[in-house]
C-alpha cells in the first residue's frame, strides 16, 4: 500500500500538493451526489440502509472536525472527509459488490487521523512505525464506536476491526480490495506531489515497495493511470524494474 511505504500519513504539511481541481469536481462532487443513492449500492448487502446511512453520516460528521482544509472550487473541504469519500468511492469501483463490513471500513479507515500527531513519537522510522500502529489502533477503536453506536452487532465491529487493522491481507480478499483502493488514491492524488519532493531512486523504489502489496486489480488500475512526464516516467521504471 503506498500510503504505508511512503512516510506518508495523508498529511500534506510537508508536501506543496497542487490539485487538479477539473479532475477533483468532475470525480468526487458527482460521486459525493450519487453516493447518496442506495441504489448505487445495488450489487451489495447491507442489513439495514437506514442504519448504514446513518453510519456513514456519523464517520462524515467525525471527519468534518479536521481542522486541515483543502481548497475545492474556491470553497473549503475537511482534508480527511475529502479522502474517505474518495477511498470509499474508489473501493465501490473496484468492488461493486463490496461487502457491508468492506464499505463501513473505506469510510473509516483513517477516522479523526488527525488527533494523533507524529510529533508525539520520536524521529527515525522506529518512532515512524509507532505511530502509524498507534493509528491503526486508534482508527479501529473510534470506527467500533460508532458501530455500536448505532447498534450493529459485534460480529460487524469485528469484521471492520479486522478491515480496519489490516489483518491478513494476502488472505482477506475484503483486505486486499482496501489495500488497493488505498494506494488508487493515493496515486491519483498525490503521487505527483510526491515524486516532486524525493530524488528518482527514493520514489522508484517507493512504488515498487507499493506494488508488491497490491493485488491484481489494484495493479491493473496502476498501469492505467497516467501522469505528468517524470512521474509517469519514474512509474515505468518502477514497473519494470
Amino acid at each position: 500500500m503506498l500510503y504505508g511505504t511512503l512516510s506518508l500519513d495523508w498529511d500534506l504539511r510537508d508536501i506543496v500538493v497542487i490539485f487538479d481541481i477539473i479532475k477533483i469536481i468532475r470525480t468526487m462532487k458527482e460521486k459525493l451526489l450519487s453516493y447518496s443513492e442506495m441504489e448505487v449500492y445495488s450489487g451489495t448487502s447491507i442489513s439495514d440502509e437506514s442504519r448504514f446511512n446513518e453510519t456513514l453520516a456519523r464517520f462524515d460528521e467525525l471527519n468534518a472536525e479536521d481542522p486541515n482544509k483543502l481548497l475545492i472550487e474556491g470553497g473549503e473541504m475537511a482534508k480527511e472527509l475529502f479522502f474517505a469519500h474518495a477511498l470509499f468511492n474508489k473501493t465501490l469501483d473496484l468492488a461493486p459488490d463490496a461487502s457491508e463490513s468492506l464499505l463501513l471500513a473505506a469510510r473509516s479507515q483513517h477516522l479523526c487521523r488527525w488527533k494523533l500527531s507524529r510529533s508525539e513519537y520520536p524521529e527515525g522510522r522506529v518512532g515512524y512505525l509507532k505511530w502509524r500502529q498507534k493509528l491503526k489502533e486508534l482508527h479501529a477503536e473510534w470506527a467500533a464506536d460508532v458501530l455500536d453506536e448505532k447498534g450493529y452487532p459485534s460480529e460487524m465491529l469485528d469484521l471492520v476491526k479486522t478491515l480496519n487493522l489490516k489483518e491478513n491481507i494476502k488472505s482477506n480478499p475484503d483486505c486486499q480490495i482496501l489495500e488497493d483502493a488505498l494506494c488508487i488514491v493515493f496515486l491519483e492524488y498525490q503521487y505527483e506531489a510526491l515524486a516532486e519532493k524525493y530524488e528518482d531512486d527514493k520514489v522508484v523504489s517507493i512504488v515498487q515497495k507499493t506494488l508488491k502489496k497490491m493485488g491484481p486489480l489494484g495493479i491493473e488500475q496502476a498501469h492505467e493511470m497516467t501522469f505528468s512526464e517524470r512521474p509517469q516516467k519514474l512509474l515505468v521504471q518502477a514497473v519494470e524494474g
